[in-house]
């Protein structure tokens, strides 16, 4: 007998051999109670028939469902359909309560083989589709020709919209029929996380990094830990960050331990907007109460805005949105304070400080108007000279050329240009043209850049992106909320993000 409500979070196992599927399945089942054996990974499946049987007497609390999906649909298994049936019925046998058989393998079947299954063990009938999301309701009408306990549709969420679509599929058609509903890829983490309270009955997470069976498809911890889905309810309210690319903001898990230490009902995701038509109808469909804007949009979005600060005007560009109760949408700026609190800290005083900004983006832009606010002398080094010329003349500064750097001497350098993001290879400037008491680099993966280790190597005093990243995000989560950010709690999360990114980085290595 099923439980009358399964968990949220079904975690997938895959084996080389049916003693590491067994041993995997051990060492997860203190933590997960809802598991699929992912059968079709095996040369033969059917070698493991018997580990799963002990595995199951051994833990009658845990739910399995035993997959054994064919090449033609997706899988890994080549046999035919008759052995794929014999391969489920024998796992059904064996304890497996529930099995998954893709509707391409369904209509070639008799019913009366899906019924004799289907008496052994809960029925859940499948379909994948692996280049977008379009047509759900006709794919759930051919699926319904056969009966299941349970229908699973996993499309491809090629856009941000798609997920609105499986969304709004799945509170349409919910009510009706026991679904699973979920999109594939990296756009598709606004349907794995919020698809479990628009009527998903659960959704599928993976063992650990690098062990999906689904593109897009994210950890259990993940899941549980970072976005808390086994709190999201209706009531749950959606931020997210915006950009393109966007998979390495480290953003998500700052502010879900925000949301999660000030007892917030939030998450947030990381949104890959490749367009922003795309983003803006996420926003305004599922919706999304609050954004972080990052490159490339921080300046293109204030046309898509209903109003901004004064501030954000002057800057033109914005990096926080919040959707007000009447759907309007308002701009903000704090990257502003993410760079002017940490020198404050700092320097006795900003007013007269010489202060270098490389680049004339978003960031450069906070940055320049930020400083000249507080009376700091600025000059702007950009790699387009025309460019940095024009923010120059717009905030009253000053427009350098490469040359000029081995003559002159800052009190700060600050880089806001992403040169040296994700690597320690790359970097802005020669070592001999850093003459700074500080170097301030607003990016902040790797915790320690090129430009950093080559700024220590000149004597001067470092301060890394990780402060900047840290005030921001702290100022975005004050005006979403209303709330103090538990400013703390954000930076040893994410100092401890980038020390296991790090860590996964060199085992590859």
């Amino acid at each position: 007998m099923l439980p009358l409500r399964l968990p949220r979070v079904c975690v997938a196992v895959t084996g080389s051999d049916p003693a590491q599927l067994a041993e995997k399945a051990e060492g997860l089942v203190r933590d997960n109670s809802f598991l699929e054996f992912r059968l079709d990974y095996l040369s033969r499946p059917g070698l493991a028939l018997p580990k799963i049987k002990r595995f199951l007497d051994s833990h009658p609390g845990v739910v399995v469902i035993a997959t054994c999906r064919r090449a033609a649909s997706g899988g890994k298994f080549r046999g035919s359909i008759a052995s794929q049936l014999d391969i489920l019925s024998k796992a059904a046998s064996a304890g497996c309560q529930l099995v998954d058989v893709e509707l391409q393998t369904a209509v070639k079947c008799k019913p009366q083989q899906l019924q004799k299954l289907r008496n052994r063990a809960a029925l859940i009938l499948s379909f994948h589709d692996f280049r977008g999301t379009k047509k759900l309701d006709d794919t759930l009408q051919k699926m319904l020709a056969a009966s299941a306990d349970y229908y699973k549709i996993v499309s491809t969420a090629a856009t941000l919209s798609d997920n609105v679509t499986m969304i709004k599929f799945l509170e349409r058609e919910s009510d009706k029929h026991s679904l699973v509903g979920l999109g594939m890829g990296e756009q598709g983490i606004i349907g794995r996380v919020l698809g479990v309270h628009s009527g998903s009955v659960f959704t599928f997470a993976s063992v650990s990094p690098g062990e999906e069976t689904a593109p897009g498809q994210v950890t259990a911890q993940e899941l549980r830990s970072v976005y808390r889905i086994e709190q999201v309810d209706a009531a749950t309210r959606v931020y997210g960050v915006a950009g393109d690319p966007v998979a390495h903001s480290l953003s998500p898990a700052a502010m879900n331990a925000a949301f999660r230490r000030e007892n917030v009902n939030a998450v947030y995701l990381a949104l890959h907007a490749k367009t922003l038509k795309d983003l803006m109808t996420c926003v305004r469909e599922i919706p999304i109460h609050g954004l972080s804007v990052t490159m490339p949009y921080k300046e293109s979005i204030l046309p898509y805005l209903d109003n901004a600060d004064s501030h954000t005007n002057k800057i033109g560009a914005c990096n926080t949105v919040v959707r007000a109760q009447d759907g309007k949408l308002y701009g903000f700026n704090t990257d502003t304070s993410g760079i002017v609190r940490p020198l404050e800290r700092r320097l006795s005083t900003l007013e007269g400080a010489r202060i270098l900004v490389l680049g004339a983006g978003g960031a450069a832009r906070a940055a320049v108007f930020g400083l000249k606010e507080r009376g700091a002398e600025v000059y702007i080094l950009n790699r387009s000279t025309a460019t940095g010329q024009k923010l120059a003349r717009q905030a009253r500064a000053r427009s350098l050329k490469r040359q000029d750097l081995k003559k002159l001497a800052f009190d700060v350098i600050i880089n806001a240009t992403p040169i040296g993001m994700g690597n320690t290879r790359e970097a802005p400037l020669q070592e001999t043209e850093i003459n700074a008491r500080f170097v301030f680099d607003l990016v902040y993966d790797p915790a320690e850049t090129r430009l950093l280790k080559m700024a220590r190597e000149r004597g001067a005093q470092i301060i890394p992106g990780i402060e900047m990243f840290v005030h921001q995000a702290a100022r975005q989560f004050e005006i979403w909320t209303g709330k103090p950010a538990p400013q703390d709690e954000m930076l040893q999360v994410v100092l401890l993000a980038l020390q296991e990114r790090a860590a996964r980085t060199a085992a590859r290595k």
